[in-house]
C-alpha cells in the first residue's frame, strides 16, 4: 500500500503556455514546473497552473536541478513536446538532413532522462518525427535505460481534439509494460467547429469584441476580402473567379494546392491550428459564415484551451504563436488518466 501512496509529480519540458501541463492538472496530476526557453510563456504558464516557470534553454540546462524540485519518494514524470518545427511535413519538403540543431532536442531530453531518472516518460510531437533517426534512437535509448515504450501516430479528433491533428504519442515506464490510451470518441462523436465557436458573438474582419479582447480578428487585404466572399464552406480556390486567382494556381504545378484559403464547416472539425491560424491566406482558417479568419480566441478554444485561460497582454503574433505552439490540453487530459490508470496498475 505505501507504494501506491506515493505522490506523482510532474514536469513538462518545452512547456510553453502550459497547455499539456494544463492538461495534467485536469486529469488529476500534479505538475510542479514548466521548462522552456520562451521567457514570453512564463506569465501563461504560471497564472493558469500553479507551477513554476523555468526559462532555460534545454541544450544547456543542468537537469540535476530538477531532482531538487522533484520529492524524495514521488513517483517522478517527465514529460515533453520538443519544438516541432524541423519535424513538420512542410520541412521535410525542404530539409532532409536533419541539420537543423533542433533536431537534437530529442537527445537533450534523453540527457534529462538519464539524470532524472523518472519512473514515467511521456512526450508529444509531429508524426513526422518518427521518420528519422533521432527518434529511434530515442525509443532505443529508452528501452537500454530499461523502460517499457510504446507509442503511436493518433488522430486528435479520435481523443476529443476537434482539429484534422495526427499526432505522434509516446508513452515510456520502468514500472511495467504501458500503452497509449485508448481513443474516447469516433466519427460520430467528434467534437465540431461549430461545438466550440458557433455561439461566439459575430466579429468583422479587423475587429476587436468589446467584451472579449481575444476575440480579435486580422483585417484582411482588398483582394483577399473579394477571395473570401466566394469562398464556400468546405469549398477551396476553385469557387472563385479567375481574376481572383494567385499566380501560383494559375500553373499546372499549383492546381493540387488546396490547404489554404478555405473556410472551415460548422459540422467538421477545424483544420490543425497553427501559429498562422489567424491568417486566411494560411490555411483553411476562413470562418464559416464570418467573412474573416479565425480570431485568436476562436484558435485558442479550438485548442482546446478554457475560455478563462490567461494568455497575458502581448501583440496578437505572439499570441497566435503561443496558442499555436502549444500542445491542445485535452491530450493532456487523455494521457494524463492514462498515466494515473499505468501507475495505479503497477505502483
Amino acid at each position: 500500500m505505501a507504494k501506491q501512496s506515493r505522490k506523482i509529480e510532474v514536469i513538462d519540458l518545452f512547456s510553453g503556455v502550459g497547455g499539456l501541463t494544463y492538461g495534467l492538472r485536469k486529469s488529476g496530476l500534479s505538475v510542479l514546473a514548466g521548462v522552456d526557453n520562451d521567457q514570453s510563456c512564463a506569465y501563461a504558464y504560471e497564472k493558469n497552473n500553479k507551477a513554476k516557470f523555468i526559462p532555460a534553454d534545454i541544450s544547456e540546462f543542468d537537469f540535476k536541478e530538477l531532482n531538487k524540485i522533484y520529492s524524495k519518494d514521488s513517483v517522478k514524470v517527465l514529460v515533453g513536446c520538443a519544438p516541432c518545427q524541423p519535424f513538420s511535413s512542410h520541412a521535410f519538403k525542404l530539409r532532409k538532413d536533419e541539420s537543423d540543431a533542433r533536431w537534437n532536442l530529442l537527445d537533450h531530453f534523453i540527457r534529462g532522462i538519464k539524470v532524472v531518472k523518472p519512473d514515467i516518460v511521456s512526450m508529444e510531437n509531429v508524426r513526422g518525427v518518427t521518420k528519422t533517426d533521432v527518434f529511434k534512437n530515442f525509443v532505443s535509448e529508452l528501452e537500454e535505460l530499461g523502460y517499457q515504450v510504446d507509442w503511436k501516430v493518433v488522430y486528435a479528433p479520435n481523443y476529443g481534439v476537434p482539429q484534422n491533428r495526427s499526432r505522434l504519442i509516446l508513452l515510456a515506464s520502468r514500472l511495467g509494460e504501458i500503452s497509449i490510451p485508448e481513443e474516447t470518441h469516433t466519427k460520430d462523436t467528434y467534437v465540431t467547429v461549430g461545438d466550440i465557436i458557433r455561439e461566439l458573438p459575430k466579429l468583422e474582419a479587423g475587429e476587436i469584441s468589446k467584451q472579449d479582447q481575444l476575440h480579435q480578428s486580422k483585417k484582411l487585404e482588398p483582394i483577399n476580402e473579394r477571395r473570401i466572399l466566394q469562398s464556400k464552406p468546405g469549398g477551396t480556390w476553385r469557387d472563385w473567379d479567375k481574376s481572383l486567382l494567385p499566380n501560383c494556381y494559375k500553373k499546372d504545378s499549383g492546381q493540387t494546392y488546396t490547404s489554404v484559403y478555405g473556410r472551415m464547416r460548422w459540422e467538421d472539425v477545424s483544420p490543425t491550428i497553427t501559429t498562422q491560424f489567424t491568417s486566411y491566406g494560411s490555411g483553411r482558417f476562413g470562418h464559416p459564415e464570418q467573412n474573416r479568419a479565425l480570431s485568436i480566441r476562436e484558435g485558442a478554444l479550438l485548442q482546446t484551451f478554457p475560455i478563462d485561460y490567461d494568455f497575458g497582454d502581448f501583440p496578437a503574433a505572439k499570441l497566435s504563436r503561443h496558442i499555436g505552439n502549444a500542445v491542445p490540453p485535452q491530450l493532456g487530459v487523455v494521457i494524463g488518466k492514462q498515466i494515473q490508470k499505468h501507475i495505479k496498475a503497477h505502483g
